[in-house]
């Protein structure tokens, strides 16, 4: 690994290319913080990619691309005059400083923090939030800070656990199950009566229900979907080469047939006793 002066040097040659870029490519030079936003949004979602694979080497190439948009959005707002990428760290440095006054406690302060002892995960996050609402430029409501344009099944994640961090929740997380079950009777009910405009509604709160109910058992409904998304497209993968190989496409076959393939599909994806042992 890298010494500290050596990571400080790179970061600074980092910012003398994005400089010269700027300057000297017609691609670079025309860029604003219009046109960079949708590559932004791609290149997250590649590093995401590359997290949930546990791929070292494309994580490390992705975090590049996601810090070259970081000082190029810098690199913007110096030319506008407005900050550069030195107050963006240093607006940084004071808001983990302000919210962690158990680690960096206030003058005067023994560094207890909001409310007692700050000893767990779940305390911290329940401090943040409230450090949150009394910063100047802070969220006013606890729900503020959640983004609009967030991904519906994250949004709702993170509104929950939000709710959680000022008290509003289950007293005890297994009493999720009824209420999983009363939302679903509901949206059963909607559908019998082909009401499509309430079974919507209804849907969305089976939907809402379920990720409380990962919430609350610490399963991260997101990546719990995505793996279920890669296993899927694996074994679609699988019986699509077979087939291939049979020289059949698959609108020619039977249901029947193709359930066959994908149940070799599932029986390969199976670990061996060898394995499990």
């Amino acid at each position: 690994m890298h010494t500290r002066q050596e990571k400080m040097e790179a970061f600074g040659r980092l910012l003398d290319v994005l400089d010269e870029l700027r300057v000297k490519c017609p691609w670079d030079r025309k860029q604003t913080n219009e046109s960079l936003r949708p590559n932004t949004i791609e290149e997250t979602y590649e590093l995401c990619d590359a997290l949930m694979k546990g791929d070292e080497k494309n994580i490390c190439k992705e975090l590049g691309d996601v810090l070259l948009h970081v000082c190029f959005y810098a690199k913007i707002g110096s030319e506008k005059g407005a900050f550069d990428i030195a107050d963006v760290c240093h607006e940084l440095c004071d808001k983990l400083i302000f919210r962690h006054p158990h680690v960096f406690p206030p003058s005067g302060s023994a560094g207890a923090g909001e409310g007692g002892r700050v000893e767990t995960a779940q305390q911290v996050s329940e401090q943040w939030e409230q450090l949150k609402q009394k910063e100047a430029d802070g969220n006013k409501t606890v729900l503020a800070g959640v983004p609009d344009a967030l991904p519906s099944l994250i949004k709702a994640y993170r509104i929950q656990d939000k709710a959680r961090n000022v008290g509003f929740d289950w007293e005890e997380r297994d009493q999720v199950w009824d209420k999983v079950k009363e939302e679903i009777r509901e949206f059963e009910s909607e559908i019998a009566h082909m009401d499509r405009d309430k079974a919507e509604a209804e849907f969305g709160d089976v939907l809402f229900s379920l990720i409380n109910a990962a919430r609350l058992y610490k399963i991260n409904p997101d990546n719990a979907l995505e793996r279920t998304n890669q296993k899927f497209i694996r074994r679609f993968n699988y019986l699509e080469a077979q087939t291939i190989k049979k020289g059949r496409p698959l609108t020619e076959m039977s249901l029947a047939e193709m359930n066959a393939i994908w149940d070799e599909a599932k029986k390969i994806e199976q670990p061996s006793p060898e394995e499990n042992a």
